[in-house]
């Protein structure tokens, strides 16, 4: 009886967390278009949606967007491809890599990390930072943030790399939401 009750308060918990969740997803009124249609409308063209009539074409399956078809993220594993990596997410857009030398003799390592804040290919894309840790004789090591140098010329490599890659793929395309009126035939 009593583990009855416990679940019964965790359902009850869980379903009003979540329901306050919901409220925070609506996003503010102001920003929102009062039309039901130009909200559905721009909620699709802002990838906030699905269409039926894509999950139809080319076998039913659905279009999804993989690491392999995002120019921004293969232009940065390619452009980072010589050092061991720490972390990669794809869905939370991180990539992080393990503590790296060229050369064995050094006592400095750097590890490079790169936030994607969007999809598209733009200078204010990539969040990237770059820490170097320098160890004296006693294994005694400092860790600091590198300078704006080496990051401005790896983001400047990342992008141009990136609209390469889109230049070679001709088949991505960005679909314009056409509102169908029911009875138009």
């Amino acid at each position: 009886m009593k583990s009855t009750k416990t679940i019964y308060i965790i359902l009850f918990l869980s379903f009003f967390l979540a329901s306050c969740q919901l409220a925070k997803m609506g996003g503010d009124a102001k920003e929102n278009p009062p039309d039901p249609q130009q909200r559905v409308k721009k909620n699709l063209e802002e990838g906030k949606g699905f269409r039926l009539m894509d999950m139809t074409k080319k076998g039913g399956s659905g279009k999804f967007e993989f690491a392999s078809s995002n120019e921004l993220w293969r232009a940065s594993l390619d452009t980072i491809d010589f050092i061991p990596l720490a972390s990669v997410n794809y869905s939370g857009g991180i990539i992080i890599t393990d503590w790296y030398s060229s050369d064995s003799e050094s006592n400095e390592v750097i590890k490079i990390s790169i936030r994607f804040l969007t999809n598209e290919i733009r200078s204010d894309a990539l969040d990237i930072k770059i820490f170097t840790k320098k160890c004296d004789l006693q294994n005694k090591c400092t860790i600091y943030e590198k300078s704006e140098n080496l990051i401005i010329e790896l983001k400047k490599e990342i992008l141009k790399k990136a609209v390469i890659y889109e230049k070679d793929n001709p088949d991505k395309k960005i679909e314009p939401y056409v509102l169908s009126v029911p009875g138009d035939g």
